[in-house]
């Protein structure tokens, strides 16, 4: 509400100044360059790429706990009392492990994602504002848009500016 009535203000305001010099006023869909920008696509692919190995890790016990559960399980009735005993014990210190390994990797991972998620919005942000800039654009709007028509919508346009400046960067960022 407090969106639509500051893009209402800002419009109007505009409209002295659009009598002497058309507003020009486009939209961008964040969430789609998000999605679709290729800078998005490289900070994931080294998310992936930073975290591959604990997964390795991670999957290698699972597995471990999966083999012993079963030499456990299919051993157990010709098993002694302190043989049971160490058998289950394994078995506890082993799961605690697994869910230790799986609980700080998410914890690390999503903390990394936030991370490089917030580098990612920065920079788009500054594309948008480059794009606008250099396109003499009067005013971008993005979050909080209940409606836009195809004909302020720029998003594909950004879009193309943000691969073709990633493209020029020698796909560094």
């Amino acid at each position: 509400m407090i969106e639509a009535t500051l893009v209402v203000a800002l419009i109007s305001i505009f409209s002295g100044v659009a009598v002497a010099q058309e507003l020009k006023v486009g939209f961008v869909n964040v969430p789609v360059l998000m999605e679709r920008a290729p800078q998005a696509k490289v900070a994931m692919d080294a998310l992936q790429e930073e975290f591959a190995p604990r997964q390795r890790v991670i999957v290698a016990k699972q597995t471990e706990l999966e083999e012993l559960t079963e030499k456990v399980r299919r051993d157990f009735d010709v098993m002694g009392e302190t043989e049971r005993r160490n058998a289950e014990k394994d078995l506890r210190d082993l799961q605690r492990e697994v869910t230790r390994l799986q609980t700080e990797f998410r914890e690390d991972l999503n903390l990394r994602r936030n991370e490089e998620l917030g580098q990612l919005q920065r920079s788009l942000l500054k594309e948008v504002q480059d794009y606008a800039q250099t396109t003499n654009y009067d005013l971008i709007v993005g979050d909080g848009v209940l409606y836009a028509s195809t004909a302020v919508n720029i998003t594909e346009l950004v879009l193309r500016a943000m691969e073709a400046n990633f493209n020029a960067t020698g796909a560094n960022q």
